[in-house]
């Protein structure tokens, strides 16, 4: 990654609502990444780690050479809310919010579809078992 986007990437968010008691920095990407794995291997099962990992290694993966500041940022920002999140375990039962889904492209939509048939197939597979 180039040392201008190091940069950029440590420039301060804005607080909403004043509520926020200061800026946050993003991580570097490496950081995070460990931060995302470590986070899933804390807190969350052992299926849903598992997925989980997968998921963020190919999405850390697909965007590694992402020249696009604006892209990047907002990249790593979403994921950066996630491990928060995961590490607050403030992020079960809870749904997405509509102004994301409207913003993602037909590409991302599929993905998310698929991510939603592949939880739905393991919990049919999971009430099979206990039923057996």
């Amino acid at each position: 990654m180039r040392p201008a986007l190091r940069l950029l990437m440590a420039s301060a968010m804005p607080s909403v609502n004043g509520m926020n008691p200061g800026p946050m920095a993003l991580l570097p990407p490496i950081y995070l990444y460990r931060r995302l794995l470590r986070a899933h291997r804390k807190h969350l099962p052992a299926e849903e780690r598992l997925l989980g990992d997968e998921f963020v290694k190919a999405e850390f993966r697909a965007h590694r050479d992402v020249e696009n500041p604006v892209h990047l940022i907002g990249f790593l920002t979403e994921w950066q809310l996630y491990a928060q999140k995961v590490e607050g375990d403030s992020w079960a039962g809870e749904k997405l919010d509509k102004g994301k889904i409207a913003k993602m492209s037909d590409e991302q939509l599929g993905q998310l579809y698929e991510l939603m048939k592949a939880i739905q197939k393991r919990g049919t597979e999971g009430h099979e078992s206990e039923s057996s």
